[in-house]
């Protein structure tokens, strides 16, 4: 398998209520070859992974199957600032969840506060990247899809061996009965930002960032492209 189609078989939800920021993320991650779901709020992002959010009434559907995802997510990036649910609040709930903790989390960002940075890499999140975001930031990306990858365990049971078979077949045939089992909206500066990074990007690939960029990794797997 060619690195292009094991990253075509990653999904990554996009969070932002921002309508520029989430074409531009779309756009970058198609780009890089990513399967892409984008929503505009945390709870939307909520609904989709099963989880409900608190503030939602009891009656909602989502609140039924709690921790149950509705779609395959392999890493999700989240805006930090929007109205309700902060892309922090969203970053607990998805670390809180059983199911859905070894999620990736990515956190963006228009403001760069150290205090706010570290918070949220010190509670869970792979990654802080400043807006508006750039073609080099989805490649940082690769790395936290493989290594998440690569801890999943093989649920592939081994192959018995003939005599084993022979002897697992007599002791089903005894049984009688079988087992079941079982922050605000974004400023107007942040969206001129979005929207000339969009006309930067287009399809190519942008110069690396000057900007540093604080990871709570100090290490990944590299892929070349």
């Amino acid at each position: 398998m060619t690195v292009v189609d094991a990253e075509s078989r990653f999904h990554v939800l996009a969070v932002d209520d921002s309508l520029i920021d989430r074409k531009l993320i779309e756009m970058l991650l198609k780009n890089s070859s990513y399967q892409v779901t984008t929503v505009d709020s945390g709870s939307k992002a909520l609904e989709l992974l099963g989880l409900r959010d608190e503030s939602d009434d009891s009656s909602s559907p989502s609140s039924s199957s709690p921790d149950h995802q509705e779609i395959d997510v392999n890493l999700i990036i989240t805006d930090y600032c929007m109205p309700g649910m902060t892309g922090y609040d969203l970053l607990k709930r998805v670390k809180g969840s059983s199911s859905l903790k070894d999620i990736p989390v990515v956190i963006m960002s228009s403001e760069n506060v150290p205090a706010r940075i570290n918070r949220c890499l010190e509670d869970g999140a792979e990654e802080f990247f400043l807006k508006p975001v750039k073609l080099a930031d989805m490649k940082k990306l690769k790395s936290h899809l493989l290594k998440r990858k690569q801890q999943q365990p093989d649920k592939t049971p081994p192959p018995h061996k003939p005599e084993e078979a022979a002897a697992a077949s007599a002791a089903e045939a005894t049984q009688t009965d079988g087992i079941i089992s079982d922050c605000s909206s974004c400023s107007s500066s942040s969206k001129r930002k979005a929207a000339a990074a969009m006309e930067q990007e287009g399809l190519s690939s942008s110069p690396e960032r000057t900007k540093p960029r604080l990871s709570s990794t100090s290490s990944g797997l590299a892929v070349e492209t």
